[in-house]
């Protein structure tokens, strides 16, 4: 009996342990289990967690998927959230069933950064498109580009991520592609919570010759599942 205490006393500890992993944490041990190493970028006045494969992926030519996730949660309890992380990992799990050449590019802030000195609240709530977000996340992909020798990007974006592949589009010219699962694209102005200092994702990016966007309905995003399209284009269909 005492034995037997013990164990489910251990056993109860390593869960309460484990239920009280920050959502950075949880996410980055997700991304572990897909088999994705973690590491560091620098954009534009902030640091980005990027997630990519492990192993190395064949090189694929010239183009390098990058996969931005949603908002994650922005607001907790009735204000911000103090860890904004995503708490699902839908988009790691797209970028898993990907063979070509991806990165999974976090926000400023997110990803266990929001305590860095030059982060603000606002940054993941109000002006989480705004022009200092939109320009460092720019910034890093340029230094993705560098780092791997590829030359071409497709932007793969959930929800709110959607809305950033769509204005950093039209930052980078290297763009060849964007696709959006369950995107919304409407002006910053049309969106459900009031944002400071967005630009607008349906814009210039939207109708430049060349671009092309697929926007993904999720009916409140409870009906996404993965789906490996033939030719390892990744999109999302409904249930």
């Amino acid at each position: 009996m005492r034995c037997g205490s013990v164990v489910l006393t251990i056993s109860l500890g390593l869960t309460l342990l484990g239920g009280c992993a920050e959502p950075s944490e949880r996410f980055a041990n997700r991304a572990s289990a897909l088999g994705f190493d973690a590491s560091r970028v620098e954009g534009e006045g902030f640091t980005h967690i990027v997630f990519r494969p492990a192993t190395p992926r064949p090189n694929g030519g010239r183009v390098l998927h990058v996969y931005l996730d949603g908002d994650g949660t922005p607001w907790e309890h009735g204000g911000p959230a103090a860890d904004p992380t995503p708490r699902d990992s839908l988009v790691l799990r797209l970028m898993a069933l990907d063979p070509a050449p991806g990165v999974y590019l976090g926000r400023a802030c997110y990803h266990g950064l929001a305590a860095d000195p030059r982060c603000t609240q606002a940054l993941w709530t109000d002006a989480r498109y705004s022009e200092v977000v939109v320009t460092s996340m720019a910034a890093a992909a340029r230094r993705l580009l560098s780092a791997t020798g590829h030359v071409e990007i497709i932007w793969l974006g959930y929800s709110g991520g959607g809305t950033l592949a769509m204005l950093l589009a039209s930052r980078l010219p290297e763009t060849v592609g964007v696709v959006t699962v369950a995107a919304n694209l409407a002006s910053a102005a049309d969106l459900p919570t009031p944002l400071c200092g967005g630009a607008r994702p349906g814009g210039a990016a939207g109708h430049r010759r060349g671009r092309r966007s697929t926007p993904r309905d999720s009916e409140g995003h409870s009906g996404i599942r993965p789906r490996l399209l033939l030719g390892g284009a990744v999109a999302a269909c409904a249930r």
